[in-house]
């Protein structure tokens, strides 16, 4: 697909992971982007999304922790996760939707899904 994840890993609590979502078609200026976590037996949730303006949010659950960026080329997007927690433990979704009026539409391209895991 268009989307293609990097990053991930293991880490202990209070550590920090980066994720990046390449995009191979070309870049997000006529949408918006996002991260999606879902951990075994929750639903899929979304994160963090950022608009091809620059309007971001947040769930918040992880305000103040999470930072998503993209590149100036609007090419690749950045989740830059600090101070983990075990409850962060999910797999990682990158998406291509829209963003309309303070919310975050998911696309139909998905990223293939990264691990992250949080445990000491």
């Amino acid at each position: 697909g268009p989307l293609v994840e990097s990053g991930g890993g293991s880490v202990q609590p209070g550590g920090s992971l980066r994720l990046s979502c390449a995009l191979s078609d070309g870049t997000f200026n006529m949408y918006a982007m996002a991260w999606y976590r879902q951990a075994p037996g929750k639903q899929r949730e979304l994160v963090a999304a950022i608009s091809s303006a620059g309007s971001i949010n947040y769930a918040d659950s992880v305000k103040g922790r999470f930072t998503i960026s993209a590149d100036s080329a609007k090419t690749t997007v950045y989740l830059q996760m600090n101070t983990l927690k075990p409850e962060d433990t999910a797999v990682y979704y990158c998406n291509r939707g829209l963003y309309s009026r303070g919310t975050y539409w998911p696309g139909d391209y998905w990223a293939q899904g990264t691990q992250v895991t949080v445990s000491s």
